[in-house]
């Protein structure tokens, strides 16, 4: 592997230049490929490009876990307080350089600047919350069963930990998964999208000059088949945290299987927005919007499917509707509603679940088309009385199209919610209080959101049941698929 000490030239304007990098980050050095291979990044918003990453093969991630490998022991080795220090220091690194990591997300994945300080803050606070959590390791206090015994249980870090990590949300899917990681006392590697990897490389920029050593936090970039495929294979990775499809998620729970890695899977989500006729309308529609279109409805937690009472359908589906009509679209860096997709493939999707509804009765309500922003932009749309069959209520769409369609009893609510294999987040609006505990037991899903949207924080265990993964991340679960189990028998005698 070549070491470089280079950062970006690219048109993006920041503040510290040096937070824009190029090459991959291992074992504490900038890095490229023996062969010099670079992969071009473009800005969604009009194509252009804006720099290119080292594109790394096999040996470089091969390297990457050597480097976790070796640089283990010290890191778990020292007091939870110093590991502490240090994911404090790379917090309040990352909070006094907001602004720049927000712009380089921005011209990366395209989402509203605004959206994107708002992720800056929200993937920083899992470094905090674990920077905390890092000094209190949940040693379980057991009472022996041997008269002539003294039992313990220790909680010990598992080794070295995979990171692999989507598009949608370049910087908080690494922190979030990172600081549990690092708190535990794992080392680790992190493939970020090759869409969006100057985010990930801010992040070890900023974490080397809070004090990371060497190996601790390595990022590699390039293809991910090549790349993940090699730590899949590779025994000293002990543990992998995968954000993405479930389709994608699937092939490395069987990967995973070769060397028995301990698995956190955060996959697909196809969310329902339940809304009954005893709701607040008004304030039902301003969450059903901020559900649906939030990061352009690229998101796992976005609301797919909504199901309306009969009696107040038609005046959700009208103001809804109004309501999406007025939201403007626009590149990320002028903060619209919407920004672009990430890819032609995305869009893609967009039309054909739209066409796909109309040409089974579904009425289009707003939207419905491209817009004139650029190729990748797509109207936010709102569809009605869309059937049962339907590939929007079958599939998750992941874009900024929204399908409703009514219900008359609530076990029928209850029943479309749950007719899916996805089990990640379901929102709720009503306001009786018996309905509200029925509709948190009836849904088959992790997290479940009454009368509001923002649930997710470092606090909460994020994650869901059934085809929408595995574990939990954020909270004290988040640590336990980077930690081992060990129980200690000493004999008294």
């Amino acid at each position: 592997m070549a070491e470089a000490a280079l950062h970006l030239d690219s048109p993006i304007d920041l503040a510290d230049p040096r937070l824009l990098r190029q090459l991959a980050y291992i074992g504490g050095r900038w890095t490229m490929a023996d062969d010099a291979r670079f992969v071009p990044v473009t800005d969604p918003s009009d194509c252009s490009p804006i720099g290119e990453v080292a594109r790394i093969g096999r040996a470089g991630a091969e390297a990457a876990v050597g480097a976790a490998h070796e640089a283990f022991a010290a890191w778990s080795g020292l007091l939870p307080q110093e590991r502490s220090a240090i994911l404090r220091r790379w917090f309040d690194l990352i909070v006094a350089n907001r602004e720049d990591l927000a712009t380089v997300m921005t011209r990366e994945q395209g989402k509203p600047i605004s959206e994107a300080r708002g992720e800056i803050d929200y993937g920083a606070s899992f470094i905090e919350f674990y920077a905390e959590e890092t000094k209190r390791p949940n040693i379980e206090s057991v009472t022996s069963h041997l008269g002539d015994a003294e039992v313990e249980v220790w909680r010990e870090p598992v080794g070295v930990a995979a990171l692999v990590t989507p598009w949608n949300f370049p910087s908080a899917m690494i922190t979030r998964k990172t600081a549990a990681a690092l708190a535990a006392g794992c080392t680790v590697v992190v493939h970020p999208s090759v869409e969006t990897p100057f985010s990930a490389l801010a992040l070890a920029e900023l974490g080397e000059r809070a004090g990371l050593p060497a190996g601790v936090f390595n990022v590699v970039t390039g293809d991910a088949p090549e790349i993940v495929g090699a730590w899949m294979a590779d025994q000293r990775v002990r543990a992998l945290s995968f954000t993405g499809s479930t389709e994608t998620g699937k092939l490395l729970y069987r990967q995973g299987a070769d060397t028995v890695k301990r698995l956190v899977l955060e996959l697909g989500g196809h969310a329902p927005f339940l809304v009954f006729d005893d709701a607040d309308l008004d304030r039902a529609v301003d969450e059903a919007v901020k559900a649906k279109f939030a990061t352009s409805g690229q998101d796992c937690l976005g609301a797919n499917r909504f199901l309306v009472a009969r009696p107040v359908y038609d005046a959700f589906c009208k103001a809804f509707a109004e309501r999406t009509k007025a939201l403007t679209i626009g590149p990320g860096m002028d903060d619209p509603d919407i920004g672009p997709l990430m890819n032609e493939k995305a869009v893609a999707k967009q039309v054909e679940h739209v066409g796909d509804a109309m040409a089974k009765g579904a009425t289009l309500l707003a939207g419905g088309a491209r817009h004139a922003a650029g190729r990748l932009f797509f109207l936010p749309t709102v569809l009605a009385d869309v059937p049962a069959d339907a590939l929007i209520m079958r599939e998750e769409t992941f874009g900024p199209v929204a399908a409703i369609a009514p219900f008359d009893t609530e076990a029928e609510a209850f029943a479309r919610a749950n007719d899916t294999e996805y089990g990640l987040v379901a929102y709720l609006h009503t306001q009786d209080p018996r309905r509200i505990y029925r509709a948190s037991r009836a849904l088959a899903f992790g997290m479940v959101a009454v009368n509001r949207t923002k649930v997710t924080g470092a606090p909460i265990p994020f994650g869901g049941m059934k085809q929408s993964g595995l574990g939990r991340e954020g909270s004290r679960l988040g640590l336990e698929a980077f930690t081992e189990v060990k129980y200690v028998c000493r004999d008294w005698s």
